[in-house]
């Protein structure tokens, strides 16, 4: 159950979803089947989730750039002609409906993360086995 819950140490060890469960996972895997099956979940499921992130991040670069850098055409990029970085046009509706539809997502996946990560500790607390949603198995 704290391998689940050490996930939220997150919010005030940088890393801490990650360094908490594996020093527990390490120290305590060779005690228990359970134990290490547990903790082999939550890695995954926490390297599932870091994969995930990326994943939306690199989404959401175009439409920040296109927010930026507005309307330039590719000719202006490679002659510098008349190239200008407009701040204050921003990139129109289409591009606050795709940054907008990503930080839509990305929000609920925080909030599942939150609700599987209950659901798991309360399962391991109950002495059942949890397997995460969405999860790739990384580590078998």
């Amino acid at each position: 159950m704290f391998m689940h819950l050490g996930v939220f140490s997150k919010f005030f060890i940088p890393f801490g979803n990650y360094i908490i469960p594996i020093l527990l996972w390490t120290t305590n895997k060779d005690k228990s089947e359970f134990i290490d099956t547990h903790g082999k979940e939550v890695i995954n499921f926490q390297l599932s989730v870091l994969l995930y992130t990326l994943i939306l991040g690199m989404i959401s670069v175009p439409f920040f750039m296109f927010n930026i850098f507005g309307d330039v055409s590719f000719s202006n990029l490679f002659h510098f002609n008349d190239f200008n970085i407009n701040f204050s046009n921003g990139g129109g509706f289409r591009t606050l409906i795709g940054a907008s539809f990503v930080g839509v997502i990305a929000l609920i996946g925080f909030f599942l993360e939150i609700v599987f990560i209950v659901s798991a500790a309360l399962k391991a607390n109950k002495g059942e086995v949890y397997r995460y949603p969405l999860t790739i198995r990384f580590i078998k």
